[in-house]
């Protein structure tokens, strides 16, 4: 497995919908595996294919109570309900959060890697934020889209003593309303 450089906004890979995939063989495999690597080296909690440069349908989650990672091969959101203002930022846009609004409900479908379909419904936890924030990824969208406000983002300080290991939020996602 490998780490793979992030890719930063502006970069126009982030801002273009992602290629789905018809075949998970395994060149697949192993970009997953070192996009799971890159997740993990980076205290990621999810890392879309884009963010290192490849434009396909892929994103991996962990956070950081989870056992292992979650691979989504080609997700949709089927269903988003509520909302909910939350803190977020982001690997492809370090040294910022601002505040966004997310659904309370997410239900994605995706593939496994394994080529089976599969349905997920998270609920008012990091796992739905996280969903929306790496779908947003695959359809060329970053956070900052989704801002409160112009003035609801802000330069933070990164003190890794304090970080939850494995978010890829500078701060725990924290529901402000």
């Amino acid at each position: 497995m490998s780490v793979l450089p992030l890719i930063y906004a502006p970069h126009p890979v982030l801002d273009r919908p992602t290629t789905r995939i018809s075949k998970v063989d395994s060149k697949i495999q192993k970009l997953i595996d070192d996009m799971i690597e890159t997740m993990h080296a980076n205290l990621g909690v999810g890392l879309a294919a884009n963010q290192v440069g490849i434009p396909l349908r892929i994103a991996v989650i962990q956070g950081p109570d989870d056992i292992k990672p979650l691979i989504l091969i080609n997700p949709e959101i089927v269903k988003r309900e509520g909302r909910r203002e939350l803190t977020e930022g982001c690997l492809s846009i370090p040294g910022y959060q601002g505040e966004v609004g997310r659904s309370v409900t997410v239900k994605v479908k995706a593939m496994n890697i394994n080529g089976r379909f599969f349905r997920i419904k998270a609920e008012g936890n990091l796992l739905a934020q996280v969903l929306e924030h790496e779908t947003d990824h695959l359809d060329g969208k970053l956070y900052v889209e989704r801002l409160l406000g112009k003035d609801r983002i802000y330069k933070i300080e990164r003190d890794l003593t304090n970080e939850v290991e494995g978010s890829d939020h500078a701060a725990p996602s924290t529901e402000t309303r």
